[in-house]
This record gives structure tokens, sequence and C-alpha cells, in this order.
């Protein structure tokens, strides 16, 4: 069976495309996930919808409600930007830690979501920011907060001709500072076992004002307990409660075992990464 290439000029287009053949049609982007699955005879669409040649939703800028991911930028862009660096430092370096350069060169924003990969990087650091993923389709365009946009492993909430156009992060207040930790068991260069990111804004006394901590590639989609953020405004974030905190997120989670590290290990490594994200947060480093 001949493979149909279709290269849509606009979301919009593509979407009709996407609707108008169904289930044999996929989306492609950077195709980093997708070319292998189709090499390894894992999927076999009739037709491929290619998002190479829309313009529209590559760059990256800063508006009134915040900062702006094109879908289309890729991770190597981001991890580049001068107004990602400037808005959090640590959404650039965990952009720069996904895979290795040839694959942040080719790999998407939109696309990463949309595959929902439970051992990803930004799924986890854009949950501890709030981010909201703007999706098209044929209804029009509509906004979800990243909290209800994974289902489970690679499943969103995406309808079957929607597609990812833009990562909106809200804006941060001043004296606020973020922290992403990854832990790879294999390589540098594999997928994280563990991650977990931290964002914290104290008052001069090292109170909490706010407090986010979000774990992710141990278990299905990233998770943040917010009773448990909420539970510790007002208090002061020393090592002690910064322990509570981590002991708390390893012993409520329900970690998976694959081929990185079993359910128990990822429940140690993942007390040992939420203290370190949260006292990197807590210090101002990032």
């Amino acid at each position: 069976m001949n493979m149909k290439y279709l290269e849509p000029a606009d979301f919009g287009e593509a979407s009709a495309l996407l609707s108008e053949y169904g289930d044999d049609s996929k989306v492609i982007a950077g195709g980093t996930a997708l070319v292998l699955m189709l090499r390894q005879k894992f999927l076999s669409p009739a037709v491929l919808v290619s998002l190479g040649q829309i313009r529209a939703q590559r760059g990256i800028h800063l508006d009134g409600d915040g900062l702006h991911l094109g879908a289309l930028a890729s991770l190597r862009e981001v991890e580049q930007s001068l107004l990602v660096r400037q808005y959090c430092p640590a959404l650039a370096h965990t952009y720069a830690v996904v895979g290795n350069i040839r694959i942040r060169h080719q790999a998407t924003v939109g696309g990463n979501l949309a595959e929902a990969d439970y051992a990803s990087d930004p799924p986890t650091m854009l949950l501890a920011l709030d981010a909201r993923v703007k999706v098209s389709g044929p209804d029009g365009s509509r906004e979800i907060p990243i909290a209800e946009f994974f289902l489970g492993f690679y499943s969103t909430v995406l309808g079957p001709a929607e597609i990812v156009t833009e990562v909106i992060l809200p804006p941060l207040p001043e004296n606020t500072h973020a922290s992403y930790q990854k832990f790879t068991s294999r390589s540098a260069e594999d997928r994280p076992c563990v991650v977990s990111a931290a964002l914290a804004r104290l008052d001069a006394d090292g109170r909490c004002l706010d407090l986010r901590v979000a774990v992710g590639a141990s278990i299905e989609t990233p998770r943040r307990l917010a009773e448990l953020e909420a539970s510790v405004l007002g208090r002061k974030l020393d090592d002690q409660l910064i322990a509570a905190i981590a002991d708390e997120y390893a012993r409520t989670l329900e970690p998976l075992s694959d081929v990185r590290g079993s359910a128990w290990y990822r429940r140690e490594m993942t007390a040992v990464f939420v203290r370190r994200a949260l006292k990197e947060a807590r210090d101002g480093h990032s």
C-alpha cells in the first residue's frame, strides 16, 4: 500500500484532512517518535498529514498572558531561547536535557506533548508551571490545563482531528524560583527513570507564598499533590519540611516497574529527587 503524504498550509486544513481520513491518518511534525513506529511497523496509516509547511506557531514570544511556546518550535529552540531563560531558567534546562542534540533539533514542543510518553521530560516541568495547552480542531480552538491533558500511557484528551498549536505559561511573580531534576538509570541520553520539578516563592522570612511540586517518568502521568502543596503555605521551607514533603510524594505516588527501574527503586529515588528540586528552588539557584 502506498502511503499518501499531505502538506496542509495551516492548522485548519490539517484538521480537515484528519477529519476526512479518520483512523487511516496520522499527524507528523518532527517525526522523532512516529518515524520509529512506522519503521518498526507498529503503525501503518494510509495518510500522513505533515505540519512541516505550516509557518504559524513556530516561534516563542511573550504576551500579556505569559510566555507562548509555538507547537512547531523545536525543543532546541526552546532550550536556547533568551525569552525562555528570562522567564524561567529551569524550563530552558528541562528542554536542554531531552535525549541528545539531534533529537532536540528535530522534535517539536507540540509533538512531545501529543505523544504522551510517560518517560518524557517537559510535561512534568510544564505541570509545575501551570501550563495550558492550546489545541485546534474542527470545532475551533480551546485551551486545556496541562493537569487535564494526559489521560494515561500515550493517551491524551485530544479529539481525533485536534492538533496542539501552542503551550501557554502564565506569568511568574517576582522572587519565584524553580528547579528541574532528572535521574537516568542507564545513560545520560536515556529517557528518565524519575523526574521532579519544584517551584517556590518565599517571603523575606523563608515562608512559602507559593509551592508546587510535580513528579513524572516513574508514574503513568505527571502528578502534583495539590492538598499537600496548600498545606505548607505560610510555613518556613526548612530542610525538615522539605524532607517531609519528599517522603509524602514517595509514599503517595504509585511508581511503575520497567527496564529503567523497579517500583521500589523509583519510590526511593522520588524522595531523593523531590528533596533536591525543593532545595534548589528554595535557595534560588534557578
